[in-house]
């Protein structure tokens, strides 16, 4: 296999301070349990939505017609761990399709779900789940 594309990405602060990609994009961040906590600054649950929702809607796209549109959204939940101390993430993604049945939205979500590099690093947690639903113009 070749690489395609590699990036870095670092954190020297935790929860609360500064989350960097090398030569790029630096993110302020906050723990979402700090009740001071900079409500401007984002948190590993919002970049894990962000991330899975673009990379399984840029997957879907390969798979609908250039006429439709897809939209994607991921809801991310921090729960106490179910085993152990610490937390855990609950993960549902929600697949749309203008103008598609849930038949034909759930060949997409499969086919898409089956390629995106995110959700093949997320297919095998138990608490992640994918969906279909009906299309809304947002």
């Amino acid at each position: 296999m070749s690489e395609k594309y590699r990036t870095e990405a670092s954190n020297g602060d935790g929860g609360a301070g500064i989350s960097s990609v090398t030569g790029g994009l630096s993110v302020a961040v906050a723990s979402p349990l700090n009740p001071d906590r900079d409500p401007a600054a984002s948190n590993p649950e919002q970049l894990l939505a962000l991330a899975w929702a673009t990379c399984l809607n840029a997957t879907a796209r390969v798979f609908v017609d250039r006429e439709r549109r897809s939209a994607v959204r991921v809801e991310v939940e921090l729960h106490d761990a179910a085993e152990g101390p610490g937390y855990e993430f609950h993960v549902d993604a929600y697949l749309s399709v203008e103008g598609a049945d849930n038949a034909e939205t759930e060949r997409v979500l499969a086919q898409a779900h089956a390629r995106c590099p995110v959700s093949k690093l997320l297919k095998d947690a138990a608490t992640v789940r994918v969906h279909v639903e009906e299309y809304a113009v947002s």
